[in-house]
This record gives structure tokens, C-alpha cells and sequence, in this order.
């Protein structure tokens, strides 16, 4: 009999490792660009793997929809992947609108990020709980998967046009703000790295404190720099928490989702320095000559067009489709759920974004700006809601 599980997890594995080749063959599109011949040959492998390394992974999510009986969406990390997954299927798409081969090596490795990102959370199959028991389900979170996805290529080419047009020779508040964008993906590696070697060495350290009147037990994965007010450490030989987490922060988890992410923002750090050590220039400076021969306008047009696609998408999913689903659940269309709240952020600033481009005329280097912050609000929705903040959708 086949196990679905293995090899649903065997799919994304092999999608990964197809996506990694993907990305060299891209690389080469760049360096060869001069020989026709060979430059069209190595052009459609490296889009040609990337196909493959899709449907590789849409096998994973077929076969895990059979083996868990629904479909997987309903947890970060089911989340996650799919969020890579439809990134990668939104830059196909474009990528054949637009043949800009620059497009794969920056969304290639952010998309492998997203779904190394995935990797670290439970991937166990477990039922759904009774509010996620719905056909609601799997139209609200897919087409705001998919939105969101179309809208990261817009990051995308908004991040290209900047490291392209942005004068590296000088420090100014232009290159800095650059430097902290290139900064946030180190953190991601360093949250991929820091889980990975803590879950290898089967780390845990608990905690027991007071929540709400009851005693509860704190599990960590990660050793404590931030923990639960008056908690206990309950393990021997592990490390004492350092900081009290501050109140603001509500949830029985939220002690360790902070702590969680204050180690990611250390161990990016790290990475991003030592980066820095290497190259002795800022890590944008150093991209830049790689990016100089793609056309600004064409890049501006991807941007703009990412967007004018995305946004009624993530309308759909994001809020259209999540009230409806909210009162079959909850029996109220609004709440003001932390991720219902950031969900309306997140459309309020791309509605800006399609306003300021066509009444005001931000173009160019505002737009890329624009579609940059757009992406960081997306992915503080993602990251820091769903690892510091609790709410209805801590479930997921």
C-alpha cells in the first residue's frame, strides 16, 4: 500500500533540490548572455527545471490532500509551502509574459526560503479542528495564498529595480534602507539554521508559570532568552530565561514565538555581517553589477502588473471570502483579530499603491519602493503576527 505521508514529503524534498538547479541554470543565463546559441539553451533548462521542481511540489500537495483526507492548508507549514508554491507558479506566469530571466534568480531562492521557512514548523498530519471543518477553507486560503504570491513578484522586480537605479558609491538613507531589506532575508537563514541545529540536537526546556489563573508548562525548542513571567525552568541543564516577556504580548505561546524570533534577528545578524566581512561593501553594492543590463521600465511595468493581479485576488481571499467563512465559524462577518486586522492593512496599502500610481504618477523608483514595503507588511503578517501575536488564527 502506498504511504502517501513519505511520499508526499519525498515530492517537496525533490522539488526543492529541482528548484536549486533551477537557479544555477539561471545564474548561467546571466554569465552567457552574449552567446545566443548556448545562452537559448540554458535559458529553457533553467525554465524548464523550474516546471519541473512545480509540479514536483503540486505532487507533494496532491498527495498529502489524499493522505491527511483534506486539503493542506490548514497549518503554517501546509500554509507556507503553499505560499512558495503559488510564488513559483505566479513567476512562470510572468516570466512568459515578460522573458526576463533575472526574475528566477532573485524569486527562485526567495521561494526556496518560503519553503525552508515552512520546514520548521510541525509537519505532522493531524485533524481539523471545528472551525476550519469547511469548504471555506480551501477558497479563502488559496486565493490569499495566491494573491499574496503574485503580489511577492512585485517585491520582487520592485527589489531588482532598486538595486539596479540606487547609487551604491555613497551611503545614504536610500542604501540603508536597502541594506535592511537584504538584512530581513539573512534572518530568515538564520531562522532556518537556529531551528535547524536545536532541532537536531532534540532541544526542550520547559517552563511552568501562571496563565489566567491556571498552572500551564511552556515548552521551548530554542534556548530561553525571553520567558513567561514568574516561570519555573522544570528542565535540568538547560539555560535560565534571561528576559521577562513584556505584557503587551497576550497568548499562553507568545513568550516562546518571541523568543523564537529575537533568535532569527540574532542569527541573521550574524550571517549578514559576516556577509558583509566577505565582501567588504554592502551586500546590495555587491548584486548590483548583475542587475545592470535588465531594462528599468520593463521591470517597473512587472511591478505595477503584479500588483493590478494580486490585489483583487487577495481581496477575494483576504476579505471577501474570509468574512464569509468568519460567520459561518464565528457568526460575525469582522472581529478584530490580529490577522484579520493586518489582512485589512495589507489591502488598505495596496489599495494606496494602485492610487498614488495612477492619479499621482509613482513611478519608477517610488512604485519599486511602494511594492517593498507592500512585501514587508505581507510578511509581517506571515511571521511576526502569526509567532508573537495570539489571536483566533493561532490554530494554524
Amino acid at each position: 500500500m502506498v504511504d502517501f505521508t513519505a511520499l508526499s514529503g519525498g515530492l517537496l524534498y525533490t522539488a526543492f533540490i529541482i528548484y536549486l538547479i533551477a537557479i544555477v541554470f539561471f545564474a548561467a543565463t546571466i554569465k552567457d548572455a552574449r552567446k545566443k546559441k548556448q545562452y537559448t539553451i540554458v535559458n529553457k533548462l533553467a525554465i524548464g527545471f523550474t516546471i519541473l521542481g512545480f509540479f514536483a511540489q503540486l505532487g507533494y500537495f496532491i498527495t498529502r490532500w489524499i493522505a491527511s483526507g483534506h486539503a493542506p492548508v490548514s497549518n503554517m507549514f501546509e500554509f507556507v509551502t503553499f505560499f512558495g508554491m503559488m510564488l513559483i507558479l505566479a513567476f512562470i506566469i510572468l516570466y512568459f509574459i515578460y522573458r526576463i530571466e533575472l526574475l528566477g534568480l532573485f524569486a527562485l531562492p526567495i521561494a526556496l526560503l518560503v519553503i525552508a521557512y515552512a520546514s520548521m514548523y510541525p509537519k505532522e498530519l493531524s485533524p481539523l479542528v471545528p472551525s476550519l471543518k469547511s469548504h471555506w477553507l480551501y477558497i479563502h486560503v488559496t486565493t490569499v495564498a495566491l494573491g499574496e504570491a503574485i503580489l511577492a513578484v512585485s517585491f520582487i522586480a520592485g527589489l531588482i529595480y532598486l538595486i539596479r537605479q540606487i547609487d551604491q558609491v555613497k551611503s545614504t538613507a536610500k542604501t540603508k534602507w536597502l541594506e535592511i531589506i537584504m538584512y530581513s532575508l539573512f534572518a530568515t537563514i538564520g531562522f532556518i539554521v537556529i531551528t535547524s541545529i536545536f532541532s537536531s540536537m532534540d532541544y526542550n526546556a520547559s517552563f511552568s508559570y501562571n496563565i489566567d489563573g491556571k498552572e500551564s508548562t511552556l515548552d521551548y525548542k530554542l534556548p530561553a532568552i525571553f520567558g513567561p513571567e514568574n516561570g519555573e525552568l522544570l528542565t535540568t541543564d538547560r539555560m535560565d530565561a534571561i528576559i521577562i516577556a513584556p505584557d503587551w504580548l497576550h497568548g499562553a505561546e507568545a513568550p516562546r514565538k518571541l523568543n523564537t524570533l529575537v533568535w532569527s534577528l540574532i542569527i541573521g545578524l550574524f550571517f549578514y555581517l559576516i556577509t558583509r566581512l566577505i565582501l567588504r561593501k554592502r551586500v546590495a553594492a555587491a548584486i548590483q553589477p548583475l542587475v545592470k543590463k535588465v531594462n528599468p521600465e520593463l521591470l517597473d511595468e512587472v511591478c505595477y502588473r503584479a500588483v493590478t493581479i494580486g490585489f483583487p485576488v487577495f481581496t477575494l481571499g483576504g476579505l471577501i471570502f474570509a468574512s464569509i467563512w468568519a460567520q459561518e465559524a464565528w457568526q460575525r462577518y469582522w472581529g478584530w483579530d490580529p490577522k484579520e486586522v493586518w489582512a485589512l492593512i495589507t489591502w488598505l496599502f495596496y489599495a494606496v499603491f494602485l492610487h498614488l500610481r495612477l492619479s499621482r504618477g509613482w513611478h519608477g523608483e517610488k512604485s519599486a519602493w511602494l511594492a517593498v514595503v507592500g512585501f514587508a507588511i505581507i510578511m509581517f503578517n506571515l511571521i511576526v503576527v502569526n509567532l508573537v501575536l495570539a489571536g483566533l488564527h493561532s490554530y494554524a
